[in-house]
């Protein structure tokens, strides 16, 4: 060829076969190898981590594993494995919060954490061993869950609230004879199931770090199933609750509300707690307690360290409100005293608020629907003009008249501490609650004033 070096040497490529040329002619030469896995895509293939990420999440209840993993993996499988796994793995081992909220909102709406601790953890088992205690069904209902939940939340379980005691179920009478019994069923040769409830001993091991415990002994929405023996508390429950009070040490809130407890099981649970020194907060309201258990709270107020007594909507009368007063009169630390609803009445009244002239720590004193009239007003006309703890005071519900209102007015005009005076339905005259309230307001003002100049002299 023109232009080449002679000895240079020319490739010519021989043309390709027919059916090479075009691949779309031959449909055999288009056929594609589609895997056998349907959920296989062109997608990046995982990497390895992943992919191990996934089996660890799958089987985590047979091989949980955690300890082992880096701190940004822990993440990723506590985010993917199942809230249903059994507590006996996840208690002890999954400690970050974001799984135990998890949890929470897989079984509840809401879920305020403020309430416990700022913890989701403690909020999850609180709330399931208290479910498991509401729907326990003495004779019936399998404890094995409850202790194994007991033992496994005993350091984040701080607070039981308790709203419903089932009783056990009643058994239906295969004999015929039903109609022959008397409704009291105390008729001999008939196999009635006991009326305990549930049984705190059973976890009063592994909870001796509760600090907090609300009990009713009742049935919440029982509707036309109403039956008187559903509310009660028993000699066995007042016995078993005791021995129960004497285990939680620690224990510093006691709740025990419309349960029907008279003098003689108040009696038996404050012996329990003669020597709980960490108790505070002691609610008994809503109950049956009458001077007998006054006395014997009374006595406990003596020993005891107690900020706050609710006795509201008992049956007390003046000779348990003078026990308390006694009580009161050299009592230090009792900072709230509820008898709201109670019949203690002018005897009961006057005592209590002499107790006052004595004692300089109470600042809350509810003593409204008690039957007092003008001579408690007296005195505690007398006691305002002295006293510089009282915050708040209420005689709503009493007769306390026009003479009565102007005792008061003329005691609290040389008060400077009384914030709130709750002075409804007690007939003192629109007059005097005027005066009565331009006091307080004065009151209210001195004490923001003197909030804020805490408030600054901290910052300092």
């Amino acid at each position: 060829m023109p232009g080449l070096p002679s000895d240079a040497k020319v490739l010519v490529s021989a043309p390709l076969p027919a059916d090479c040329r075009n691949p779309a002619s031959d449909p055999r030469k288009m056929r594609r190898i589609i895997t056998e896995d349907l959920t296989w895509s062109l997608a990046m293939v995982p990497s390895l981590s992943e992919l191990c990420l996934q089996h660890v999440v799958g089987n985590f209840e047979q091989n949980p594993i955690l300890d082992k993993l880096l701190p940004k993996h822990t993440v990723k499988v506590l985010e993917q494995i199942s809230t249903l796994l059994p507590l006996k793995i996840t208690a002890n081992l999954i400690h970050q919060e974001n799984y135990w909220r998890r949890c929470c909102a897989r079984r509840w709406a809401t879920g305020d954490i403020s309430h416990y601790g700022g913890s989701w953890k403690r909020l999850y088992f609180e709330r399931h061993l208290q479910n498991l205690i509401v729907h326990f069904i003495p004779d019936f209902t399998e404890v094995e869950t409850i202790l194994e939940v007991a033992q496994l939340g005993k350091d984040y379980i701080k607070k039981l609230e308790v709203q419903q005691l089932l009783p056990p179920v009643k058994l239906e009478d295969k004999t015929g004879e039903g109609d022959e019994i008397s409704d009291s069923g105390s008729e001999a040769g008939l196999d009635l199931p006991s009326t305990d409830h549930f049984d705190l001993n059973l976890i009063a091991g592994p909870m001796q770090g509760l600090e907090e415990l609300h009990l009713v002994y009742g049935v919440k929405d029982c509707g036309v199933n109403f039956e008187w023996n559903l509310f009660n508390f028993t000699d066995q429950d007042c016995a078993s609750l005791a021995k129960a009070l004497k285990a939680f040490r620690n224990l510093q809130v006691f709740r025990l509300n419309r349960s029907k407890v008279d003098d003689h099981k108040v009696r038996v649970l404050v012996r329990s707690l003669l020597d709980h020194l960490s108790l505070i907060h002691l609610d008994l309201s809503h109950n049956k307690i009458s001077d007998r258990g006054a006395r014997a709270i009374g006595k406990l107020i003596n020993v005891s360290k107690l900020q706050t007594l609710n006795l509201c909507d008992n049956n007390v009368h003046p000779h348990g409100a003078q026990a308390i007063a006694h009580a009161l009169s050299t009592n230090r630390t009792l900072l709230n005293l509820n008898l709201r609803l109670n019949h203690i009445g002018d005897e009961g009244g006057q005592p209590l608020c002499q107790a006052l002239l004595h004692n300089t720590n109470l600042v809350t004193l509810h003593l409204g629907s008690n039957q007092l009239s003008e001579p408690t007003a007296a005195v505690l006309s007398q006691v305002l003009s002295q006293n510089t703890s009282l915050r708040s005071v209420s005689l709503s519900c009493n007769r306390i008249g026009l003479d009565g209102g102007k005792q008061i007015l003329e005691g609290i005009s040389e008060n400077k501490t009384l914030v709130e005076f709750d002075l409804r339905l007690t007939e003192v005259g629109q007059e005097s609650e005027i005066f009565i309230n331009h006091a307080l307001r004065s009151n209210q003002e001195l004490a923001r004033h003197d909030a804020l100049m805490k408030k600054q002299t901290s910052e300092v």
